[in-house]
């Protein structure tokens, strides 16, 4: 699946291409006049450049006794100093300018790029991968970025010396110009036909590099089931394969561009030197100035290395479009809602919640129905379980509460209004979700609990802390609130890690309490201690429990049990016990029956 859709992006310079991927640039229009300062400043130290390039023939025909322009040999150093030390100045503002340029519309990117991510819907993310993602965010943005900073003033720059050397033999000596020319159009032609191979080898170890980024990623997400199954080693041939693919393309594309120099040394140059042997002719003839012959073999080595140098900047360019085009195309993906600061004041649901005829299917399966006809109500303040089999619908139904997906029918209804009618923001503002499976961020445990509320004082954090059943193990520990949580949590046990995400959720005070089977992977002293905490918690909220163990929800308003998409009983926990062959009775048979004694 990753390889079919990072090889559908591989770029071709088209002109539509080119111009979308020019749209990068809106980046730049804020810094638009240290852009154009920066350009300015290339072109006239270009052409400062082509004009020190004619002092070494000049300072011949002194020596010679036949100056161009008058000068002494002394004059002529001072006027070489002179332009060197402007050049130089040139030289350093221009590279101040597109520095500023280049950070500070790169970070402006790269916010976007980040604001328009974490503003996606789940589906996408469902369809890429953490790697890819991460390779968009660092290195694209990084590739565009040496291109806004080095090599667009670079090709440029060349392009002015080309034309400028050019120009200069074209009008001092005209017939060896048109020998050189002659030269020009096969050049050019091999060059291209080089340049478009050498980028598609390009492009393909670029997407290889990000297969393998993506092999890192997943490993060190996961690293624990890694060491757990002792698969270090299956990991490392899953690496090295890819890693061992990206260096077959690169020493693939390194062979062309071996070709390529080869081509360049024993062409080209074999051109340039028949040229200049020509030239020598005609000043053994007397038909040119030996200062002119010195300018022509300067001016015709600038030439040839501005040639050089353009094809591999133009490779440089067009592996830039490939990376600018696949950040335009997450920048094109429509956000679920629009990335503002969250307001204080946001209103209040009292918490009724209905579903009425609910069908859905993930985008990623549209064929596999997940929920088949879903209705149920629940009032203000009650405890509703979800119970059945894995796969049965169960996170789904919260999932679609959340937003996270849309009804492909029916509707969803908090306070008797439809889910879709509300602000994004002020409807998941009204919720809060312990998961089965707590991923904390790896800073403070502080930063955690505040995660639930940012503008919370300490005191609030503590009392909740306190309300959570996690002050007692938080304050235990040398740094306290300070004390930091590692990747993803895995400094604290589960238990820890369910008490810091309750302290979060009340921390946030929601209307709406939704839990996904927060107790079924704790252990039997955990899951009681997290169970108080989460009686706490669910006081006064409508709550939605997600239960693997029955022994949890037995005194929740209605259990709801759920077989393949559709809701086959509810009632009580005493109602559903009295069904002789009830699913919900057969469940709690199974479980009770293998309870230690």
């Amino acid at each position: 699946m990753e390889q079919s859709s990072t090889a559908e992006t591989k770029p071709r310079l088209s002109r539509e291409k080119l111009s979308r991927a020019l749209h990068v640039f809106r980046y730049v229009l804020p810094y638009k006049w240290a852009f154009i300062g920066g350009m300015a400043f290339l072109a006239l130290g270009s052409l400062l450049f082509l004009a020190v390039m004619k002092v070494p023939g000049e300072l011949f025909n002194v020596i010679a006794g036949k100056p161009s322009y008058g000068l002494s040999v002394n004059q002529l150093f001072l006027v070489l100093l002179a332009l060197l030390g402007v050049q130089s100045l040139m030289s350093y503002l221009r590279v101040q300018l597109f520095a500023q340029v280049s950070e500070k519309s790169m970070a402006l990117l790269r916010t976007e790029l980040y604001e328009k991510l974490i503003t996606l819907p789940i589906p996408f993310f469902e369809e890429r991968r953490v790697g890819e993602l991460s390779s968009r965010l660092t290195n694209d943005v990084t590739q565009v970025q040496g291109i806004v900073s080095i090599t667009l003033a670079e090709f440029i720059r060349q392009i002015i010396i080309l034309l400028g050397g050019v120009g200069i033999i074209v009008f001092a000596m005209p017939r060896l110009a048109l020998t050189m020319l002659a030269t020009f159009p096969v050049v050019v032609v091999v060059a291209m036909f080089f340049g478009r191979y050498i980028r598609k080898l390009t492009r393909e170890r670029q997407d290889q590099l990000a297969q393998t980024n993506v092999v890192v990623e997943e490993t060190m997400q996961s690293i624990q089931a890694v060491k757990a199954y002792t698969n270090e080693w299956f990991e490392r041939q899953r690496y090295v394969k890819s890693l061992n693919e990206a260096v077959r393309i690169s020493l693939k594309a390194a062979h062309m561009r071996g070709l390529f120099a080869a081509f360049i040394i024993f062409v080209m140059f074999g051109a340039l030197f028949f040229i200049m042997w020509r030239a020598a002719l005609m000043v053994i003839s007397g038909e040119m100035l030996e200062g002119e012959l010195v300018d022509f073999v300067v001016f015709t080595g600038i030439i040839g290395g501005a040639i050089a140098s353009l094809g591999s900047f133009y490779t440089e360019i067009v592996s830039a479009v490939g990376a600018t085009e696949r950040i335009m195309d997450i920048l094109a993906v429509p956000s679920e809602k629009p990335l503002a600061e969250p307001k204080t004041d946001m209103p209040r649901v009292s918490g009724a919640i209905a579903y009425k005829d609910v069908h859905f299917s993930y985008p990623t399966r549209a064929d596999v129905p997940v929920l088949k006809g879903i209705d149920f109500s629940i009032q203000p303040g009650q405890k509703v379980a979800l119970v059945g089999a894995s796969g049965s619908g169960k996170s789904t139904i919260i999932s679609l509460l959340l937003r996270f997906y849309q009804p492909l029918q029916g509707e969803i209804l908090v306070d008797g209004k439809n889910i879709q009618d509300y602000d994004l923001g002020q409807l998941r503002h009204n919720m809060a979700i312990v998961p089965q499976e707590v991923l904390l961020f790896g800073g403070p445990i502080r930063e955690n609990i505040r995660y639930g509320r940012p503008d919370a004082t300490e005191e609030e954090i503590i009392a909740a802390a306190k309300k959570a059943n996690a002050w007692d193990f938080i304050s235990q520990f040398p740094d306290g609130l300070d004390t930091l949580v590692g990747e993803r949590g895995v400094k604290l046990s589960g238990g820890q890690r369910q008490r810091i995400a309750i302290a979060r959720a009340i921390l946030k005070d929601p209307a709406i309490l939704l839990l996904d089977e927060a107790t079924s992977s704790l252990d039997a002293e955990s899951e009681k201690v997290v169970q108080e905490a989460l009686n706490q918690l669910m006081e006064g909220r409508t709550s939605i429990i997600i239960a693997h163990r029955l022994s949890t929800i037995r005194e929740v308003d209605c259990i709801y049990v759920i077989e393949q998409g559709r809701i086959i009983e509810a009632g009580a926990h005493e109602e559903l016990t009295a069904l002789p062959d009830g699913a919900y009775n057969t469940l709690a048979k199974l479980q009770y029956q293998h309870l230690p004694e």
